[in-house]
C-alpha cells in the first residue's frame, strides 16, 4: 500500500482548487487529481474552462477570461505546495481510512478526501455547440445575461430553471423566446404565471433546436416543429440551454449518500455520510452553481478536513 497522504482532492474547478490552496497553506500537501482535458464530464478547471469572459467574480473589475481565472487558481495552489495530476480518477474505495483513489492503475491513499467533481450542463447534442459555447450559447443566465442588452435571445427548456433564466434575462434582452419541445410547461404554476405575465417573454411550443448558425458567434437558431416537421430560422444572438444539470457522481455511487438527482448530500458544512470525506462545489450544490459559491464551499471543505485530521491526531 502506498504511503497515505493527508488529503486527496478530486476535481479542479473553483471548489477543488480553493480547497487545494487552503489545505496546502495548512501544510497538508494535497494531491489534486484534476481530470482529463479530453473529458466533457471531468474537465480540468471545471465549467469555467468553457466560459469566455467572467465579469462577476470579485476582484476583477475589468472581467477575466474563464480559463485565465482557473489558471490563476491553479498557479496559486501550486505555489503553496499542492501537487496536481492531470488525469482521471477511475475508482475510489471509501470503506475505511486511509481511503483508496485510483488514477488508472496507480493507487493513492489518503486519510481524507475532498470531492469537487462538479456537475455538467445537459446540452442539446448538436455538433455546433462546442463551437459556439461562450460565443452566444450559454448555460448560465446570471453569468452571461449582461452581454445581451437590447438583443433577442432564446431559452430552451420548460421547467422552473428555464422560467427563472428567462425572467432574469428580461432585465437585459429586448425579447426572450422560450423554446419547448412540448405544448405544456413542466414548471411550477407560480413560475409559469410569472413567465406568461412578462411582456418580454414569448413561447414557441412543440419545437426543438436542430442547429446553431454562426462560425465565431451565434447568429441564428434553426428549429423544427415536432408535430408538423416545419423548419424555420430564428434570428437570435443568444441561446440559453436550461434543460438540467448532471452531477459528476458516478464514481461514488453506493459509497456516498446522494439525493434523487445524484447530488452528494452534505451536512454540518461539507461533511458527507463517510467520516473524513468532504464534498464542495456543484457536485453538492444544485441551487447556486456559481464560481464564487463553489470557491467558498471549497474553503469550507478544506477547513473541515483540516479540523477532522487535527482531531484524529490529537
Amino acid at each position: 500500500m502506498p504511503t497515505p497522504r493527508h488529503v486527496i482532492i478530486i476535481g479542479s474547478g473553483p471548489a477543488g482548487l480553493t480547497a487545494a490552496i487552503y489545505t496546502a497553506r495548512a501544510n497538508l500537501a494535497p494531491l489534486v487529481v484534476e481530470g482529463e482535458p479530453s473529458s466533457t464530464t471531468d474537465q480540468p478547471g471545471g465549467q469555467l474552462m468553457l466560459t469566455t469572459e467572467v465579469e462577476n467574480f470579485p476582484g476583477f473589475p475589468g472581467g477575466i477570461m474563464g480559463p485565465e481565472l482557473m489558471m490563476q487558481f491553479r498557479d496559486q495552489a501550486s505555489r503553496f505546495g499542492a501537487e496536481l495530476v492531470t488525469a482521471k480518477v477511475t475508482r475510489v474505495d471509501l470503506s475505511s481510512s486511509p481511503f483508496g483513489v485510483w488514477v488508472g492503475d496507480e493507487e493513492h491513499r489518503a486519510e481524507s478526501i475532498i470531492v469537487a467533481t462538479g456537475a455538467q450542463s445537459i446540452m442539446l447534442g448538436l455538433e455546433s455547440e462546442s463551437r459556439l459555447i461562450g460565443h452566444g450559447l450559454s448555460t448560465c443566465a446570471t453569468c452571461d445575461g449582461f452581454f445581451f442588452k437590447g438583443q433577442e435571445i432564446g431559452v430552451v427548456g420548460g421547467g422552473d430553471s428555464a422560467m427563472e433564466e428567462a425572467l432574469f434575462l428580461t432585465k437585459f434582452a429586448s425579447k426572450v423566446t422560450i423554446i419547448h419541445r412540448r405544448d405544456a410547461l413542466r414548471a411550477s404554476k407560480i413560475m409559469q404565471d410569472r413567465a406568461r405575465a412578462n411582456d418580454k417573454i414569448a413561447f414557441l411550443w412543440d419545437t426543438v433546436v436542430t442547429d446553431l448558425v454562426g462560425d465565431h458567434k451565434l447568429e441564428g437558431v434553426d428549429v423544427q416543429n415536432v408535430k408538423t416537421s416545419t423548419t424555420s430560422r430564428l434570428p437570435l444572438s443568444g441561446l440559453f440551454v436550461a434543460i438540467g444539470h448532471t452531477p459528476n457522481t458516478s464514481l461514488f455511487k453506493g459509497q456516498l449518500d446522494m439525493d434523487e438527482a445524484g447530488y452528494l448530500l452534505t451536512h454540518d458544512g461539507s461533511k458527507t455520510n463517510v467520516a473524513g470525506v468532504f464534498a464542495c462545489g456543484d457536485v453538492q450544490d444544485h441551487v447556486y452553481r456559481q464560481a464564487i459559491t463553489a470557491a467558498g464551499s471549497g474553503c469550507m471543505a478544506a477547513i473541515d478536513a483540516e479540523r477532522w485530521l487535527e482531531a484524529r491526531h490529537a
